[in-house]
């Protein structure tokens, strides 16, 4: 047991296989390198005072005549070039997007704002209302997601929400009236709406930007600017769907309101982010770790150390998740809700969502995922755990790419084609959004599998192709019946709406099978999301006409593709 002294008071620390004297002047909290952890001050000693935090190293330090005796200016000097040299990685990752960038990306969400704007007096006045209602009619955007957060990088999309009023419908008015305005738009671009996944959306790209645009439709008149979704005003009487859509930007204004240092807690997910992208552990679909996971667990991190650097954090970041004990849930105080729900018993990882209804965060992690999961925070936290007393840490080494060809001899190939590149996109989202099916199958086969979240391309192949390589274990049987597992998984592909000329092989190779020019050890930065919904394109177009003007055309669908017979209708 080793003892700290503040004040003449002794405080006990534990600390294995020997003693340290840690003597007054304790250094402040927040000036040791990551690899300390942090252990709280037993409040049960006689003499009262204010809880204390002390810091030990992990590992054993240099030992004089049984005594370690700290050099708190040797510390603090460490500390700050920890700090320098992760923030020049930072920069040379390119995880901060230029001031350029960040123009561009305000110049859409402003032309956003604008054009609901237009829309929603559009919407009034075909609801035929008084003159002076349409001119008080308002409506707005909310950003959310990791723009919302401060954390999105050079090829990040935006979440945004466009929240409207109680006269407009997201059937005829967003998905249709709107979307013909945004169409008729030269900035805007590959707009396709998703009208059946649990949050219903447009998805777009303006000025080059992809933006994802669900709906929500509050039970008022008129939505200000800026409206403030904490009012409960605001969120009485709206329907299922759209408070599922506004779930994303209650969970940002929570997270923003519950971490004590803003800019602490941005650059800490940045880097967290880039560490889960390039070792393959960051895709919800494929049963890893999604934005709102990690936006939460760093929360959690910098909520309990609201004083200690962004290197500090990182290192307790891997300290305290490698070995947390799982499936006790992750929840952030907000000291508002006390905690009584248990979650489900098959959740591996669950994670509470810091915002009403407090549900828990979707998650596809199965037991191979959350293995990899596991040993890939142990590898991190062992990184930040040695050269402890070295300021010149290798950042670079925490976020070396996942080496999936050096740790796997067999993989499951999943090839897709489409007859052009929007079917393909249609086709790879759809099967996406059932790939757990064929996790599980593959799990129940081989005892494990890693599935990889990066999409090739093979060249050789004429039609658009996106092709998956799932590593699998070498201790699972070593002949697979390919045919069978396949026509298992196209059981839950198959929704009757793809197109024939969509297509899926199912097949196992061996590591020398592997494309030579695919770069199997590097990672993509750029997200990629799911689309819900395969649309038939030979199916006719139908005009669609007004609920309150009889013979206003408002435009034609096409299952899922919507046509405006003029500019902006």
């Amino acid at each position: 047991m080793a003892y700290a002294y503040q004040n003449q008071r002794r405080i006990c620390v534990p600390v294995p296989q020997f003693f340290v004297d840690l003597r007054s002047p304790i250094p402040p909290a927040g000036f040791f390198p990551g690899s300390f952890p942090v252990v709280n001050a037993n409040p049960s000693f006689p003499h009262p005072a204010p809880p204390v935090q002390v810091l030990v190293p992990n590992t054993r330090p240099v030992i004089a005549s049984g005594r370690y005796f700290w050099n708190p200016a040797f510390f603090i000097r460490m500390e700050e070039e920890r700090n320098r040299s992760l923030h020049q990685f930072m920069v040379e990752q390119g995880l901060v997007p230029s001031q350029e960038e960040e123009l561009k990306r305000k110049y859409a969400i402003e032309q956003l704002k604008e054009i609901v704007q237009v829309w929603v007096k559009k919407v009034a006045w075909q609801r035929r209302l008084p003159k002076n209602e349409i001119a008080r009619a308002g409506a707005t955007i909310l950003t959310y997601g990791s723009y919302g957060l401060g954390v999105h990088g050079p090829e990040s999309d935006i979440d945004a929400l466009c929240v409207g009023p109680a006269f407009a419908t997201i059937t005829e008015d967003f998905f249709i009236v709107l979307h013909n305005m945004l169409q008729s738009r030269p900035e805007v671009s590959e707009i396709h709406c998703v009208k059946n996944a649990k949050v219903p959306l447009m998805r777009f790209k303006f000025n080059g930007i992809s933006i994802d645009l669900p709906y929500a439709q509050l039970s008022v008149l008129s939505v200000p600017e800026n409206v403030d979704l904490s009012n409960p005003f605001f969120l009485h009487r709206i329907d299922e769907t759209s408070l599922r859509s506004l779930s994303g930007v209650h969970a940002n204004m929570r997270i923003l309101q519950l971490v004590p240092n803003l800019g602490n807690f941005q650059s800490m997910l940045r880097c967290i982010k880039l560490w889960a992208k390039r070792r393959g552990v960051y895709s919800h679909l494929l049963g890893f770790l999604g934005g709102i996971h990690l936006a939460i667990l760093a929360a959690f991190i910098c909520q309990r150390h609201p004083t200690l650097s962004v290197s500090a954090l990182i290192s307790i970041f891997f300290d305290t998740f490698s070995h947390w004990p799982w499936p006790m849930p992750v929840i952030l105080q907000d000291g508002l809700i006390p905690f009584r729900e248990v979650p489900d018993c098959r959740s591996f990882m669950p994670i509470r969502m810091p915002c009403r209804p407090y549900d828990w965060c979707n998650s596809n992690i199965t037991s191979s995922t959350f293995n990899k999961i596991r040993t890939e925070l142990l590898r991190g936290h062992a990184i930040m755990s040695r050269d402890l007393t070295r300021p010149d840490f290798e950042w670079s080494s925490l976020f070396d790419p996942f080496p999936y060809t050096q740790r796997y001899a067999r993989f499951a190939r999943i090839f897709l084609s489409a007859p052009d590149d929007d079917e393909l996109r249609d086709w790879v989202g759809w099967v996406k959004s059932r790939f757990r099916s064929l996790l599980l199958k593959l799990e129940e086969l081989q005892g494990f599998c890693d599935p990889n979240p990066m999409e090739f391309v093979e060249h050789d192949v004429a039609e658009p192709n996106t092709v998956f390589y799932w590593g699998l274990s070498s201790n699972g049987r070593s002949s697979i019946d390919v045919d069978s597992l396949k026509e298992e998984f196209m059981k839950s592909v198959d929704n009757g709406d793809q197109g024939s000329g969509c297509r899926l092989e199912l097949t196992i190779v061996n590591s020398q099978q592997l494309p030579k020019n695919a770069q199997f050890d590097c990672v993509s930065e750029r997200d990629s999301k799911a689309y819900w919904r395969i649309p038939d394109y030979r199916r006719p177009r139908q005009p669609v006409y007004s609920q309150h003007l009889p013979h206003y055309c408002v435009g034609y669908v096409s299952n899922n593709r919507v046509e405006h017979p003029n500019d902006g209708g």
